[in-house]
């Protein structure tokens, strides 16, 4: 591919330039944060299985209409996607007490929610990405009442799609993190589902043993991180057969010595 501009570097993945107008392509890193980012490190082969355990989320959604920015995916690492006006908002899903809200309110870790709760938090690494209400959302104008109706909707359906999804292949969703985007037609937008579905932004604990199969083996160093994310792709059925091409499955551990040397073509 041609050299391309880069647009945007994050820490998990890298936006470049399009090769059409509205189009970006997304890398996907090996790189690893906790605690907005006071904690860093790598996880090997992380990259290659987000970008797939993502396109297999997102595509699956989009089949029961959900809209999201995924195009299609490029390679290993890579996947073109419409460009997209985010909103400043994380959307936290939850369904079952852990991290953050643990701590907040003394809840017990695994202790089920009386129903599922849905938090919000302004998207600011420098402020710790604060937890923000509605009333905050309409102040200061980061998205509309009827965005704000479109946001919460779409997730409690991703919601429980995702729960099935995973509760297939033995896997309890605990909670997971939306971002979503303005996708614009002249002077007209509309929401989309936006970022990535991944074991970094859920946490996904086995329904068995309650092993947790996401960035959390990181956050408390557990180890077992590359596994875990594999296992997940696994379960799901897109670790197997070798392929670099999108829509099949691959065997990672046949890249595995070239993990580290895909870098992105600037």
């Amino acid at each position: 591919m041609s050299r391309r501009r880069q647009i945007y570097e994050g820490k998990a993945k890298i936006l470049y330039e399009g090769p059409e107008p509205g189009t970006i392509i997304q890398y996907f890193k090996d790189d690893a944060t906790a605690f907005n980012a006071q904690k860093k490190g790598t996880i090997n082969g992380k990259g290659v299985i987000n970008n797939r355990i993502s396109e297999y989320v997102f595509t699956r959604l989009s089949h029961i209409g959900i809209p999201t920015h995924f195009i299609r995916r490029l390679n290993m690492r890579e996947q073109l996607v419409r460009q997209v006006e985010i909103v400043p908002i994380e959307v936290i899903v939850r369904n079952v007490a852990a991290g953050s809200i643990c701590t907040r309110l003394g809840l017990e870790e695994g202790e089920p929610l009386p129903h599922t709760l849905i938090e919000y938090c302004y998207k600011d690494d420098a402020l710790g990405d604060p937890l923000v209400g509605e009333e905050h959302i309409a102040c200061f104008n980061w998205a509309s009442q009827d965005e704000m109706q479109d946001i919460s909707s779409m997730a409690i359906r991703i919601n429980d799609f995702l729960c099935g999804m995973f509760a297939a292949i033995d896997i309890r969703l605990i909670d997971f993190k939306l971002e979503f985007g303005r996708m614009y037609d002249g002077d007209f937008s509309r929401i989309i589902l936006a970022d990535e579905i991944s074991p970094d932004g859920c946490r996904l604990w086995d329904m068995k043993t309650n092993e947790k199969l996401d960035k959390d083996r990181f956050r408390r160093d557990l180890g077992g991180e590359e596994e875990a994310y594999q296992e997940v792709a696994r379960r799901l059925g897109i670790l197997g057969n070798e392929d670099n091409g999108p829509g099949e499955v691959f065997d990672l551990s046949a890249h595995r010595g070239k993990l580290r040397e895909t870098k992105p073509k600037k």
